[in-house]
C-alpha cells in the first residue's frame, strides 16, 4: 500500500471528501488533489499536520507503511456510549466467558485484499 493508498484509506475511514480532509487538516486543497493524483508526493509537513489532525493514527504506519503496526492505536473506553465513539475505538475488551453472554455484536468491519473495506451495522435487535 503506497502513501496515497494510505491517504485515501484515512478518508474514507472519516468519510471525508479530498477537500474535507484538506479543511480538516488546515491545508490548501490543491495540495490534497495534488497529491492524490500523483503529481506531488506528501511532505513532511503534511504528514506532521494528518498527525496532529487524526491521533490515533500510527505514524509508523502512516508514514512507512509498517505492516507489523495497527493502523490507529486502539483504546478502551469503558465510559463512552457507543454512539459517541469513532471507528477507531473499541468499546469494551474481548470478552471472556464470565462476560460474553452481555455483549452483542453493533458492528462487524470486513478489510480486503484490495484495500477496501465494508462496514456491516446491526441495524434492530433480534
Amino acid at each position: 500500500m503506497e502513501i496515497i493508498d494510505r491517504l485515501q484509506y484515512l478518508m474514507k475511514l472519516h468519510n471525508l471528501s479530498a477537500s474535507a480532509f484538506a479543511d480538516k487538516i488546515n491545508v490548501q486543497r490543491s495540495s490534497i488533489s495534488h497529491i492524490l493524483s500523483g503529481r506531488n508526493k506528501p511532505s513532511l509537513e503534511l504528514m506532521q499536520k494528518v498527525l496532529a489532525a487524526f491521533p490515533k493514527v500510527n505514524a509508523d504506519w502512516l508514514i512507512l507503511g509498517n505492516t507489523a503496526t495497527e493502523p490507529v492505536s486502539i483504546e478502551i473506553k469503558k465510559e463512552a456510549h457507543p454512539e459517541q465513539l469513532t471507528p477507531f475505538e473499541k468499546t469494551t475488551p474481548t470478552p471472556t466467558p464470565t462476560n460474553f453472554s452481555s455483549k452483542q455484536v453493533k458492528k462487524v468491519v470486513i478489510f480486503y485484499t484490495d484495500n477496501t473495506f465494508e462496514e456491516i451495522i446491526k441495524t434492530e435487535n433480534l
